[in-house]
């Protein structure tokens, strides 16, 4: 959990937001009050096959669950892996986002590097 803070103009007056995730929520402080904010992030994950919690998890394409730029690709192609293993991390609106395996398998194919840009639904690399 990392804060963050953002100087935003509300009706032409400018406005310190400090902002926290916490579990796919994102609380949002502003002058002296907080708001929790739930985000889709944690939805979309599961439906690309990134957070897999059936005991059904397969091998496929892992997709990027929103637009973004790649920071990190932490595996190779050939690579043996683990479920619940950190492949890639994205980075989309200032926060990092971590791309886990749903499965122990291998790494059949990577289909990105630092710094590309995605967006949801690309296919950024193949386990098996």
């Amino acid at each position: 959990m990392s804060m963050e803070s953002l100087k935003v103009k509300i009706d032409g007056k400018e406005h310190v937001v400090r902002m926290e995730e916490d579990g796919g929520k994102i609380k949002v402080h502003l002058e002296g009050k907080s708001y929790v904010v739930e985000t889709s992030l944690a939805a979309e994950q599961k439906d690309y096959g990134l957070v897999k919690e059936d005991k059904e998890a397969k091998a496929g394409a892992i997709r990027a669950n929103l637009p973004g730029i790649i920071y990190s690709v932490d595996v190779k192609e050939g690579s043996k892996i683990k479920r619940g293993q950190k492949l890639i991390t994205l980075v989309a609106m200032k926060m990092e986002n971590q791309i886990s395996s749903p499965i122990d398998g291998k790494v059949k194919k990577v289909m990105v590097k630092k710094n590309d840009k995605v967006n949801k639904g690309d296919i950024l690399l193949e386990i098996e």
